[in-house]
């Protein structure tokens, strides 16, 4: 392996607010992370798209995730809708690197293919990954996960092993499959994607790591909101001209919550899920120094959408999870698994089910407003830290330039010297979106005419330089001047009804271009065929 040829690995992790590790202002203590960071570049306004499946697709191909037939999750509205499957028209970032050389492993959640039980061209192992360990579906049990697969064979018996935790599982996974390379296949380099389901619902964490957080939450949202912007502003991550958003309405003040206990106990296994995941990536490093292959390694770390608001009320969470995600009535050895968000449940154990709801998302997402499923900011803004001491040095760089999760594929390929394929096993992929990343993190190039897109459920914007237009579902589209108040508290749009008009225009070409399906055809869809919307 030369230089030219660097090892990738790419860490994606589930539902993970803007400020909650450390590097980016929060309390989970995450000094594995924070290393990487410590000694690469940090991003302040990186990009998913708001949502699991798409945000994955997009990630992985290149391309916008309309394009790839997952606009929304991985479930089927087809002909009309989008088909919640990879598409013949995308090519992964595995099967672009397999013409260099590299060879491709995944270990976690992979959450893009319609089929999750029989094998389909949608699968990793039919995507360019020589090795997969993981699972199928979007969300489920860290003790007994459902569709745990090994390459294309059902593992879930591996979870019986009372000492199982699936997170775990994948950092365990992920170290082997460096292991086995570096054995069996020395002179290649490898692409490893690291997909953690950490910290999605459910609440479930080791009482070890939860034993770490107990009372670090007790002062409650309105103050930690507070401390946190003051160390974003600290870090340089956020400007000190932008105001911290308010509380969520629909949230109480924490000195009128009658369960703070409970409320703060949420809070700690959410970090403890975090803290795991961190120990999980602590380990990858170590193999990769361990082989003398950190400096040519280059370390991606991410999330793929905010904080998650979404609740589970005790009196309908049966009904929520089996919806969409298989849920399991008993834990591995026979109790009866309490699902819902109530003080008479506290989280952590395999015997609950719960989220952390709407409170702390509003915590994790600071000092943004929003959530998962919207393109404002606290749907969208992701921490984004990339490790590659013999490519960017190892100085601690903050970067603002914007990119999106397109961009990623780009600058990949650019870092493996890996043409875009004009075709792969007989399938002729859509042209690149995204641009490389190189220029932003060697030189802090600055790009103030590219535009950015998304569409999540009907949430839309567009963003130019320091223009962002962004709207919800139904309602009109609000301007927000990204230098001046990037919390999106100050709307221009009666002010600047020509850069509405404009950037509302280029939205909708790209919106026709990429094939994005209007959000009440969608919903006809699913009133049609009597089903519920996707919600996890």
């Amino acid at each position: 392996m030369t230089s030219t040829t660097p090892n990738i690995v790419l860490v994606l992790v589930d539902d993970m607010g803007f400020s909650d590790i450390g590097c980016y202002g929060g309390e989970v203590l995450t000094p594995n992370i924070d290393a990487l960071a410590d000694k690469g570049a940090k991003l302040t306004q990186f990009y998913n798209t708001a949502r699991c499946s798409p945000s994955r697709a997009s990630l992985l191909t290149g391309l916008h995730p309309h394009q790839t037939g997952i606009g929304i999750l991985n479930y089927d509205d087809s002909p009309e809708g989008y088909a919640g499957t990879l598409n013949d028209r995308c090519v992964t970032i595995a099967e672009a690197l397999e013409p260099a050389g590299y060879r491709s492993y995944i270990s976690g959640k992979w959450h893009m293919a319609g089929d999750i039980h029989h094998p389909t061209d949608a699968w990793p192992t039919r995507r360019g990954f020589e090795k997969f360990f993981g699972t199928l579906e979007g969300a489920g049990s860290y003790f007994q996960p459902r569709t745990l697969t090994r390459n294309e064979t059902n593992v879930e018996q591996e979870a019986d092993d009372p000492s199982f935790y699936y997170t775990d599982a994948i950092s365990d996974n992920a170290v082997t499959f460096i292991h086995e390379h570096t054995t069996e296949h020395a002179d290649d380099p490898f692409f490893l994607y690291v997909a953690y389901t950490a910290p999605h619902w459910p609440l479930h964490a080791l009482e070890e790591d939860v034993e770490k957080y107990l009372g670090r939450f007790s002062a409650g949202w309105d103050v930690l909101r507070q401390e946190r912007l003051q160390r974003l502003v600290d870090s340089g991550i956020i400007s000190a001209s932008w105001p911290l958003t308010d509380r969520d309405p629909r949230v109480p003040a924490w000195d009128d919550v009658a369960d703070q206990e409970w409320e703060a106990i949420r809070m700690a296994v959410y970090a403890a899920q975090l803290d795991r995941m961190d120990q999980g990536v602590g380990r990858i490093v170590d193999e990769l120094k361990s082989n003398g292959q950190f400096d040519d390694t280059v370390v991606i770390f991410l999330s793929d959408n905010g904080g998650c608001a979404e609740e589970m009320p005790i009196e309908t969470a049966k009904e929520f999870v089996t919806t969409y995600v298989t849920f399991d009535a008993t834990t591995r050895d026979g109790r009866e698994v309490r699902p819902g968000n109530d003080p008479s449940i506290v989280p952590g154990p395999e015997d609950t089910y719960t989220t952390y709801g709407r409170p702390w998302a509003n915590l994790s997402n600071t000092p943004f407003r929003e959530y998962k499923h919207w393109i404002h900011e606290g749907g969208i803004a992701t921490p984004f830290i990339v490790s590659w001491p013999n490519g960017i040095g190892t100085d601690r760089m903050l970067r603002t330039q914007p990119h999106q999760l397109t961009d990623v594929m780009s600058t990949l390929l650019e870092v493996a010297g890996a043409p875009y394929p004009e075709q792969v096993a007989g399938r002729n992929p859509l042209p690149l979106e995204g641009v490389s990343m190189l220029p932003t993190l060697r030189d802090d190039a600055r790009d103030t005419s590219r535009l950015l897109y998304w569409e999540h459920e009907g949430n839309c914007g567009v963003r130019r330089g320091d223009w962002k237009l962004v709207k919800k579902y139904g309602l009109e589209w609000e301007l927000y001047d990204m230098l001046a108040d990037r919390t999106e508290l100050n709307d221009l749009a009666a002010e600047h009804p020509d850069i509405v008009a404009e950037l509302s225009q280029a939205y909708d070409g790209w919106a026709e271009r990429c094939g994005v399906i209007p959000r009440r055809r969608v919903l006809e869809i699913y009133e049609k065929r009597g089903k519920g919307l996707p919600s996890e």
